[in-house]
């Protein structure tokens, strides 16, 4: 009998980790909550993309509701939501990009190429601020609300479909 038990552990332990596998394959990491939120949102002091003598830190996230958008050339799904950006800025929401991993050069160009929604894009060549907000990859958007704090948390494309859903997300926290 204990012979027959000791047979069936392996293929038990084998069901059970097949199980968790199967459960973490169906999880969709773009729908995962930042364990930023109801935080300040983190300390920076970087420089504009578009001016390299002028600096900002996070008190520029202070006054108003912002949508931080980290978005990078390199990235297909920002030029997706690019017009989408270009919508809710018509709507009247402040945007602040992060340009995220990229040259100068090649995000100056993005922006000719694909408009520029933003006041200012603070400039991330080497990922720190990107690190500090736990992005994993481009594009991620951040509410943040008046008083600096991160509000609302978005991984992935802005879809057409979102912009109703960040429009109520900005009236919420006016």
């Amino acid at each position: 009998m204990n012979r027959r038990l000791l047979l069936l552990l392996p293929l038990v332990g084998f069901l059970v980790l097949a199980f968790f596998f199967y459960r973490g394959l169906s999880l969709d990491p773009a729908h995962r909550d930042s364990a930023l939120l109801a935080r300040e949102f983190p300390a920076f002091n970087l420089v504009t993309l578009e001016d390299p003598e002028r600096r900002v830190d996070e008190s520029l996230l202070k006054g108003q509701v912002t949508l931080v958008n980290v978005w990078g050339e390199w990235c297909p799904a920002c030029k997706w939501e690019m017009p989408q950006l270009l919508d809710l800025e018509e709507h009247g929401v402040r945007l602040v990009g992060v340009n995220y991993k990229d040259t100068r050069m090649k995000g100056l160009e993005f922006l000719e190429e694909f408009g520029n929604p933003f006041e200012i894009n603070i400039f991330d060549p080497d990922g720190s601020l990107g690190f500090e907000l736990g992005v994993y990859g481009a594009p991620e958007s951040f509410l943040v609300d008046r008083d600096g704090f991160i509000r609302y948390h978005h991984a992935g494309y802005i879809s057409p479909e979102d912009v109703r859903h960040f429009l109520q997300e900005v009236d919420k926290w006016q």
